[in-house]
């Protein structure tokens, strides 16, 4: 009986084919498709991802009082979504139905740089219906950019890049974007994400450092980039603390991490 009742609420979602007259209805699967629609859509009815107002969320304050959901099938089928938009989040079967039914799933994908940034907003506004405001948001971010750029006579500068985990990030990251705007060189030699040991840190300390995800307490307590011997070593070579939420999604507060390194050094 049980399964009848639910086949019966599935069908009801999948056929209604959004006759109705209701406003535009979007489901967030993640905490970085939270920040798109709350920035794109927030005139919208939405459905935000459970950890749309965590700490380390962008616009965690926007976020305050929305509904938050569980990124299921279930929840989808009860919320009846337009629009689904996702960067990593969502179960098989949800994306499954949803192909299946043709619902409208926008998907953020990775950026290494700001043109990939701007490609992720314009897709996301696309889907929400409104590219003007994406183009606005776009424009914003190349605003911030513009203020984060260096003086044409700074001097060269290195800095490596170091979460409380012990990692670094080289070329091929949107954290590389991030340094090049402000006016850094990577001291990162490889690619992508890797491991920085505490002894390399030891015996040769970058001349400085740009810290990222210091700000959550409890993440990564005892990782290697709160070691003493780092610490000792990061004394007075600090450029900027990166809060986690300019850092946890490719999006066009990346432009803010930095300005706010541009502000640090």
């Amino acid at each position: 009986m049980r399964r009848w009742a639910w086949a019966l609420a599935a069908g009801a979602w999948l056929g209604a084919g959004g006759v109705e007259a209701r406003p535009l209805r979007v489901m967030a699967l993640d905490q970085c498709a939270d920040q798109y629609v709350l920035a794109l859509r927030p005139d919208a009815e939405l459905a935000l991802s459970p950890r749309a107002d965590d700490p380390d969320a962008w616009l965690r304050a926007a976020a305050a009082g929305r509904r938050q959901v569980r990124p299921t099938l279930e929840a989808a089928i009860a919320f009846r979504p337009d629009v689904v938009v996702r960067y990593w989040g969502g179960e098989p079967r949800l994306l499954a139905r949803l192909e299946a039914t043709g619902v409208r799933v926008a998907t953020i994908e990775d950026a290494n740089d700001f043109n990939g940034v701007r490609t992720d907003i314009r897709a996301v506004a696309q889907a929400l219906g409104v590219p003007g405001r994406g183009e606005a948001l776009a424009a914003r971010m190349d605003a911030t950019l513009r203020s984060a750029a260096p003086d044409v006579a700074a001097p060269d500068r290195s800095a490596l890049y170091l979460t409380a985990g012990g990692f670094t990030a080289g070329k091929g990251t949107l954290v590389d974007a991030i340094l090049r705007a402000a006016g850094y060189s990577n001291a990162a030699t490889g690619p992508f994400f890797a491991p920085v040991s505490v002894e390399r840190i030891a015996l040769f300390p970058p001349a400085r450092f740009v810290l990222g995800f210091f700000d959550q307490a409890r993440g990564d307590w005892r990782g290697p980039g709160r070691h003493p011997v780092v610490q000792r070593a990061a004394r007075g070579r600090v450029a900027a603390r990166l809060p986690a939420a300019a850092l946890t999604c490719p999006a066009w507060f990346a432009a803010d991490a930095a300005a706010m390194l541009k502000a640090g050094a």
